[in-house]
């Protein structure tokens, strides 16, 4: 989930690292990770060995279809180990002291399927909204990095931009260096990886795997990735998600607007 062209060869090395440690317990493993499989099909294919998937797609289309091994570790300031949080960005001529002051402004979100971008901030401005409404237009960017930069462009006045997104954007997007962090939501779990229920007897083994790769890897790979640890977690730790969400609906608020 976190494959920027700058991070690919990166990526594939996480999963060389991970594939390693699996060893032959597991037959036919993958040699390369899949590239061509659309996201949702991925996901929910009874072949998923190893995969990462958004926490909003968990809670409310996989957990039938999957198992939960954990997150990794992305060393965030002020958040518990495997957590993350998403950055509310506006541009840095924006004037915005707080939230409050973007009212009836243009929200950009990566996709109306996103926790860090989308679920995160109906749970934040739930309790600025006025009957149901805050902003005054929705934009879909497709990315965080297009939300990065339609909010340096003027496009959009503010995006929430999930934290290890934002730590890659200002390492290699120079459109982030015309925004900056107004507020921080609250802190979930990390984007959880996952793997098939047909390897529900694999769990323990899949999660040791990937926590031993995650501990040794080579310092410019973990440093690239932001990957430094790793946390086990099962479907019950997501359900925060849809609590946060059911939150902002008490409170008459349920998709941005």
């Amino acid at each position: 989930m976190y494959e920027w062209p700058e991070t690919a060869d990166d990526i594939a090395r996480l999963w060389q690292a991970i594939r390693n440690e699996i060893g032959s317990s597991i037959p036919d493993v993958p040699a390369d990770l899949d590239h061509r499989t659309d996201l949702y099909s991925a996901w929910q294919s009874p072949d998923l060995l190893v995969g990462q998937t958004c926490g909003l797609p968990l809670v409310r289309t996989l957990q039938d279809s999957v198992c939960v091994l954990g997150t990794f570790d992305h060393l965030l300031p002020n958040t518990a180990a495997g957590d993350y949080h998403s950055v509310l960005i506006v541009n840095q001529s924006n004037p915005a002291l707080t939230l409050a002051d973007l009212a009836t402004t243009t929200v950009a979100v990566n996709g109306l399927d996103s926790q860090s971008g989308y679920a995160t901030l109906v749970h934040h401005v739930a309790p600025l909204a006025n009957n149901g409404h805050f902003f005054g237009r929705v934009t879909v960017t497709g990315g965080h990095r297009n939300s990065v930069k339609a909010v340096a462009d003027g496009v959009a006045t503010l995006a929430a931009i999930d934290a290890v997104s934002w730590e890659l954007a200002l390492a290699h997007e120079p459109a982030a260096r015309q925004c900056r962090v107004l507020d921080r939501t609250d802190p979930t779990p990390g984007l959880p990886l996952i793997t098939s229920k047909a390897n529900a007897q694999r769990v323990d083994e899949l999660a040791g795997a990937v926590g031993r790769a995650a501990a040794t890897l080579p310092e410019s790979v973990a440093d690239a990735l932001h990957i430094h640890g790793f946390v086990r977690h099962d479907g019950d730790d997501y359900s925060v998600l849809s609590d946060r969400l059911q939150a902002a609906s008490a409170l008459g608020y349920e998709t941005l607007g």
